[in-house]
């Protein structure tokens, strides 16, 4: 617990309502507290939409996350807003997991279980299932660590960090940490496609296998140790039911209302008070940049609400707080006075804004049991997939796409998702965070750029790899979305899909801070903040505001909101 517990506001609004906003909303409001949401959009869900055509009745996309993985953070929050996921959606268990199509060689199906990867990687590599025992048995330890110690935090107090569980662990941890996951995986394994199954999460993660630490070997324990799972409905049945737990709390969504700024007033320090500010502002904020800040340090303004445009006009929305669940570029360079923000584009200029994609949403005739629930299709060679999305152009990437690519059939566990006798299909190419790259046509009427050629390129390769010879002949719709789309429709920095990669430099405490250096009772939620990318992440990122508010600075989950310091009873 803090040494000191703020007082709790009574009125919050949230920009924003993607899963981290509708999720802080719900919390807050189940603390006591009156929230109302803003969202430039007209519907809910952020990234996490939904995509239906009323001319191609019968089918439906989620437009975003399709991975249900750490279960924990789902359960968590429900239990937290005192109901259950059982009680909201049902989930499916995946069999298998997902499928692999390694260029040039036969298919792959991932089963979830120890035992299970253990005899595939040993027919794969003889020596590897012993191998990737110990290598699991390592994954679990460290994600457990990182549930425990790392993600339900906000670094506030760095005591926190020389735990006994991390002090037992430092050798193993800083190991982890000063190798990265592309040199971890090779230095155990030789078969490329072990190499790959084991190293992919990276792109989960908004980053490269050479450029993420070898701790997040951590998330191979999600997919092969927990398992993976589909929420019935997709992903659009997780932010539904996150949206009406947030109000049946009494929160209030406001959408199609454009926040256009954060509110502030000056604290009202004079004098040597001033300085006295103006320094701790400035240290605080420096802090703040590798995610501490001292409690105690004084700031310049306090937020007092935000201004919003909708179709009626201009209005402004107070409150004793601002949570901005939108990207964190945006709220920070837009909405903010350039003398008021901790993260100026100084800042962003020396940071990785991480993967963009192309998306397609089709819709085909016929079944393709060629595909599973999720398939993976990976380049033998595919260093060069990532230096074409990371690095610049790649001559054997002429589009500047990968030829590393994820498909998504919902179809193969939704029936309703596509009509009788057709198949539902999401399928994503990480492509280079750009807007240059261009538009789609899932929420516009054309598209611009390469993203229509990197699509064509993409059917084309599904259907070879997979051997479905007349693929794209029986498309029947198909729709488009872009590194541009995700700009316009989210703010998205530089156009990326994701949020900010997750490299070293940008991991942990390192990612940030949730709340301003500069503006008290401003704070930040989602994916681009800590403590990161992912539906999951957004989830805890909620609760992590909450901890925040009320002073909060123990490191694992909640028990209760009764165990907030200050609140006796919990919350409303």
């Amino acid at each position: 617990m803090s040494t000191s517990t703020p007082s709790k506001p009574q009125s919050a609004v949230i920009i924003g309502a993607g899963v981290a906003g509708l999720a802080t909303a719900a919390l807050l409001a189940k603390d006591g507290i009156k929230v109302t949401v803003v969202e430039r959009n007209d519907a809910t869900g952020g990234r996490a939409g939904n995509l239906v055509l009323d001319e191609a009745p019968g089918y439906r996309w989620d437009t975003g996350p399709s991975w249900y993985l750490m279960p924990e953070a789902f359960d968590h929050f429900f239990e937290l807003m005192g109901t259950s996921t059982a009680e909201q959606y049902e989930l499916a268990d995946l069999s298998p997991a997902y499928r692999l199509y390694p260029e040039g060689g036969a298919p792959i199906d991932l089963e979830t279980g120890k035992e299970e990867v253990s005899e595939l990687f040993e027919s794969l590599e003889p020596g590897a299932g012993a191998r990737i025992e110990r290598y699991l048995d390592s994954a679990s330890d460290a994600y457990f660590t990182a549930l425990d110690h790392f993600l339900y935090t906000t670094f506030k107090d760095p005591r926190k960090l020389v735990h006994d569980d991390i002090r037992s662990r430092a050798g193993r941890l800083g190991s982890l940490l000063s190798k990265n996951l592309k040199d971890y995986v090779g230095n155990q394994f030789d078969d490329h496609r072990i190499q790959q199954v084991l190293t992919y999460p990276a792109v989960f993660l908004s980053t490269q296998p050479a450029k993420a630490p070898a701790l997040y070997s951590l998330m191979s324990h999600t997919d092969l140790v927990e398992g993976v799972r589909y929420p019935r409905g997709g992903f659009a049945a997780v932010v539904a039911a996150i949206d009406a737990l947030a109000r049946e709390a009494g929160v209030e969504i406001i959408t199609g209302a454009d926040a256009t700024a954060i509110l502030t007033e000056a604290t009202g320090a004079t004098g040597i008070s001033a300085a006295l500010a103006k320094a701790a502002g400035l240290a605080n904020s420096a802090l703040s940049k590798v995610g501490v800040t001292p409690a105690s340090a004084a700031k310049p303004a306090r937020a007092t609400g935000v201004r919003v445009h909708t179709p009626e006009g201009v209005r402004d929305i107070h409150a004793d707080v601002v949570v901005s669940a939108a990207d964190l570029h945006h709220t920070e360079t837009a909405l903010l006075p350039p003398e008021l923000r901790t993260y100026p584009e100084s800042y962003w200029a020396k940071r990785d804004p991480g993967l963009g994609t192309v998306l397609i949403f089709m819709g085909v005739e016929g079944e393709l049991p060629e595909l599973a629930h999720h398939t993976l299709m990976f380049s033998k060679e595919w260093d060069a997939d990532f230096k074409a999305v990371y690095e610049g152009p790649e001559p054997s990437r002429p589009l500047g796409s990968s030829r590393s690519i994820y498909i998504s059939r919902t179809s193969a566990t939704d029936d309703d998702a596509a009509p009788e006798g057709h198949e539902n299909l999401f399928v994503l190419i990480p492509v280079p965070p750009a807007e240059g790259v261009g538009q789609g046509d899932a929420y516009a009427q054309y598209t611009t750029g390469r993203v229509e050629a990197i699509a064509d390129a993409a059917i084309e390769q599904i259907g070879q790899w997979a051997g479905i010879d007349n693929l794209a002949e029986r498309v029947v719709v198909r729709r488009t979305l872009g590194p541009a789309d995700f700009a316009n429709r989210y703010n998205a920095w530089s156009g990326g899909s994701i949020g900010p990669a997750h490299t070293l430099a940008q991991s942990a405490f390192l990612r940030g801070a949730n709340t301003s250096a500069k503006v008290d009772g401003l704070y930040y939620a989602g994916a681009t903040t800590v403590p990161g990318v992912g539906v999951p992440m957004c989830l805890i990122s909620a609760e992590n505001i909450l901890k925040r508010i009320h002073g909060d600075t123990s490191t694992g989950p909640l028990e209760s909101l009764d165990a907030l310091p200050g609140n006796l009873n919990g919350g409303a």
